[in-house]
């Protein structure tokens, strides 16, 4: 029953990614619509295109997080297929170490680019340019635990082991 509960709030969790990604993409497709209409009866709105930027910047990191967490990311095993079960294990610990590092160095130096950017304004709206590095933060994290996490994963059923 104890290990119920952690899943309800990743569960949740997952939940919320899903649901934020989905409420700032009908803002995205907002912004775009009003800056194509004031532009259509010549009156462009500055910000739209900046605003625009933003959120697609925020979007390409959620989508990046729930691809994460679905491991739905363009990964080639044909050769990791072909090998025997202890083989395929120790390719896949390299192959996760490799991706944990990665993620941990997206989130460590998204943090410089936020603390190097955070005096700096956007051109049309008055926020901080580092709010377009923020997303690279918990999507560099997510990526780092995921990947230690997927490392525990048993060989998928579907591959043949050699001998068996």
């Amino acid at each position: 029953m104890g290990q119920s509960k952690p899943r309800t709030v990743i569960a949740i969790l997952d939940t919320c990614l899903q649901v934020f990604t989905g409420v700032l993409i009908t803002v995205l497709l907002g912004t775009v619509t009003l800056g194509i209409v004031f532009r259509a009866i010549n009156d462009p709105l500055s910000w739209t295109d900046e605003i625009s930027g933003f959120l697609m910047v925020w979007l390409a990191c959620l989508g990046w997080m729930i691809a994460t967490r679905h491991g739905t990311h363009i990964r080639i095993q044909l050769l990791q297929e072909m090998l025997p079960e202890t083989a395929w294990r120790g390719a896949e610990v390299i192959i996760q170490i490799g991706v944990a590092i990665i993620g941990g160095v997206v989130a460590w130096y998204s943090i410089h680019l936020m603390r190097v950017n955070s005096d700096i304004e956007a051109m049309s709206v008055p926020v901080s340019v580092a709010w377009m590095y923020a997303p690279l933060l918990p999507a560099g994290l997510l990526t780092m635990l995921q990947a230690l996490a997927d490392m525990r994963k048993s060989k998928p059923a579907s591959i043949k082991v050699e001998g068996a």
